[in-house]
């Protein structure tokens, strides 16, 4: 797989990913416990079907096998995939998205603690750029942070946090190491996490068919996508990549789910676009120059 490829991969990804606020929109239930739940054991058995297909071993000696890593791995993917759907049930698809979007920036810091690997100044000014972005989102589009939205936003800063220190790991793991098994360690901790808290079950079937969507299509297969796309590219790269979900996100809820953004929005989307632009015009100028 190219640069090129991955980076595809990635974009592809955060497409499928961001239906995920719009399709919560049309649940008949707000319960956030049973929804993580059964979105995370949907995910569980994509990724297994996946492996079936593929051949691959067993997913127990593969955890076995990627050690620590696979584990640390799957227990971010857990915190991602809980505090996602449960700050849905709190707050707006905005709220979420937007907080969310802090990833780039605990990824850039991460990079350069952990990998000792400096973060390219063009990357910074792109990171900078989509961070103002996304803060004048916040300032002006972001619903009162009383009661459950203040909740819904703490929560969902659960993801940006697990989300940096994954691409953290994969970028270390590199392509010497398979992690997909860690997506489904990750949803199958996620579902064991909330089923007691979910219990009991009363989900109706419209909702479970949209869970299902959500398991396979919004969650396990760009999961295991990623985490081949990943390994090809840096941390900082992917994470900023990433950030195109909150543009997605924000424009499908409002053609699909009733929430209308403000010119504030618009314009953060934009200067967000703006920065990825402007990162990957750099990247591929480099190695024109040095030809």
């Amino acid at each position: 797989m190219t640069e090129r490829q991955a980076m595809a991969w990635v974009v592809a990804c955060a497409l499928m990913w961001s239906t995920g606020g719009v399709l919560s929109r049309f649940f008949h239930t707000t319960e956030g416990f049973e929804v993580t739940f059964w979105r995370s054991v949907f995910a569980a058995l994509t990724v297994l079907v996946w492996l079936a297909v593929r051949g691959e071993r067993s997913p127990l000696r593969q955890l076995r096998a990627g050690g620590g890593t696979v584990w640390a791995s799957g227990l971010m993917w857990a915190v991602m995939f809980t505090c996602f759907m449960f700050s849905l049930s709190l707050t707006t698809v905005a709220n979420v998205l937007i907080t969310q979007s802090l990833a780039p920036v605990f990824t850039a810091l991460l990079a350069g603690l952990v990998l000792r690997r400096p973060v390219a100044g063009r990357t910074w000014l792109a990171i900078i750029v989509a961070a103002a972005g996304i803060c004048l989102m916040y300032v002006f589009d972001l619903s009162s942070l009383e009661g459950p939205h203040a909740l819904g936003v703490l929560v969902a800063l659960g993801i940006p946090v697990a989300g940096a220190i994954n691409w953290i790991l994969l970028q270390r793991a590199g392509t010497s190491m398979d992690l997909t098994s860690s997506v489904l360690l990750g949803a199958v901790l996620s579902s064991a996490l909330t089923l007691p808290m979910a219990w009991p079950l009363g989900v109706s079937l419209h909702d479970l068919g949209l869970l299902a969507v959500l398991g396979v299509f919004q969650l396990g297969i760009p999961c295991i996508l990623v985490m081949r796309a990943a390994a090809r590219l840096a941390a900082a790269k992917t994470s900023l990549l990433a950030l195109l979900e909150v543009v997605f996100g924000i424009a499908l809820t409002w053609l699909f789910g009733g929430e209308t953004p403000s010119w504030a929005t618009v314009a953060g989307g934009l200067a967000v676009l703006a920065a990825l632009a402007y990162n990957e015009v750099g990247q591929s100028r480099r190695p024109a120059a040095a030809a």
